[in-house]
């Protein structure tokens, strides 16, 4: 692999967020069709794959020096990638701690160690505001947060750390801790018996909708749904 590798290929938003930040995006030749950060990267970059799928000649044809994945999810296109003969990282952060070292190692990667270290520690730092701030609020609501809708998936390590560090309680903190998606597949009755009093909805870019979730049998019985405390997140983002 060249060093610093000049064409980048992320394959999730994390990344792309990252080299913007470190102001490298220059070195992106593609990204997956979730990237909405900075808005400007829909315009700025070809869209080379969805998340578990990926337009693999399309990949090639762009000649990447390195393509950046994430997940277990991810592992059947790392596999095709490597099989291609494409350098390949495959990132696996699941908590705070894991994302800021994900920060230092792009930045490492792309040469910015210094510029990387300062970012990984404006995140942190926010990260400790917040969690300061949520000390002096008065009650603490139950939080479901739904990453896919087919399956029901909960949220991963660092959502259910920001949802604790804002003041709330995860629903299924247990679940978070899990190293893979496929483990933190809940039911609908999971999720009636937790009673959450807000639900948020990523659904990995897919638009979130209240109404689909409202329909679910027995739903109607759930707090949040009672009070239409329903939210959604539009993207995955840093911190």
């Amino acid at each position: 692999m060249a060093f610093p590798p000049e064409r980048i290929i992320c394959l999730t938003e994390e990344t792309v967020e990252t080299l913007y930040l470190l102001g490298e995006e220059k070195r992106i030749v593609g990204v997956s069709g979730y990237a909405v950060r900075p808005s400007r990267v829909r315009t700025e970059k070809p869209r080379v794959s969805a998340f578990t799928s990926a337009n693999v000649s399309k990949i090639l044809a762009l000649e990447p020096d390195l393509v950046l994945t994430f997940s277990d999810l991810q592992a059947e296109i790392v596999a095709t990638l490597i099989r291609e003969g494409v350098q390949v990282h495959a990132f696996n952060q699941r908590t705070i701690a894991g994302i800021l070292d994900m920060v230092r190692m792009v930045g490492g990667i792309v040469g910015k160690q210094e510029a990387a270290e300062q970012l990984a520690q404006q995140l942190a730092a926010s990260f400790e505001k917040a969690k300061a701030e949520a000390r002096n609020r008065p009650c603490r609501p139950r939080v479901y947060f739904e990453e896919w809708d087919e399956p029901m998936i909960s949220g991963i390590g660092w959502v259910s750390e920001i949802v604790e560090a804002d003041g709330g309680i995860d629903v299924f903190p247990n679940l978070a801790r899990e190293k893979s998606a496929k483990n933190r597949i809940v039911s609908t009755a999971q999720v009636i018996e937790a009673a959450p009093d807000i639900i948020i909805g990523s659904w990995c870019g897919k638009r979130f909708r209240p109404e689909r979730l409202c329909r679910r049998e027995g739903f109607d019985s759930i707090p949040a749904v009672r009070r239409r405390a329903l939210h959604e997140v539009k993207s995955n983002i840093i911190l």
